[in-house]
């Protein structure tokens, strides 16, 4: 290796010599090209790897471009082509669809294929708000039997033992049978 770099630096030093023939930059390009230097690893810097990073950002502007580009095609073709809606007055026997309502055609198809329809989500809301009412009106009633259950005194206690009364009411079914069949 050291005589590779030694004959090279002597052709450097012939091509600084023999300047006159040749245009001034590139001379100086060759010679700054061509003179070899050892760096060793003294700007090689150490860092973690941002190739996650890179590949990431490639994605994201990948799939940005795949889905911007089209839907900002069709935007434009949309308000070109087919423009907003003009308001026009209703037949009598005709009821609107409620995307019928919005203006943007863009908006009355999202509203129609995504979206709910605004009337079943007011429905559903008042009945959120009937069932809480029930609920609430339940918890009243709740309330109210134990605290006459506690004024009163009169309710089950820890000693109180529930039993099964289906067998009590098996007999009396089948004393009263018992009775038919004999009168």
């Amino acid at each position: 290796m050291a005589a590779w770099s030694t004959l090279i630096r002597s052709a450097g030093e012939k091509l600084q010599k023999t300047r006159f023939l040749l245009p001034k930059s590139l001379v100086n390009n060759v010679v700054a090209n061509q003179v070899p230097s050892r760096a060793m690893s003294g700007h090689f810097v150490i860092q973690p790897t941002r190739w996650q990073w890179h590949k990431t950002k490639d994605l994201v502007h990948f799939y940005f471009m795949v889905a911007a580009i089209p839907l900002s095609i069709l935007t434009f073709c949309v308000n070109i082509f087919v423009g907003p809606a003009t308001l026009t007055p209703i037949p009598e026997d005709y009821e609107p669809k409620y995307w019928e309502y919005y203006r943007h055609p863009i908006t009355r198809f999202l509203a129609r294929v995504i979206f709910n329809n605004p009337q079943k989500d007011y429905e559903k809301s008042l009945h959120v708000i009937w069932h809480e009412s029930q609920v609430m009106k339940l918890r009243e009633l709740e309330k109210k039997v134990w605290d006459l259950q506690a004024q009163r005194q009169d309710y089950r206690y820890h000693f109180f033992l529930p039993y099964d009364t289906t067998a009590v009411r098996d007999f009396r079914e089948l004393i009263k049978h018992d009775r038919d069949s004999i009168e």
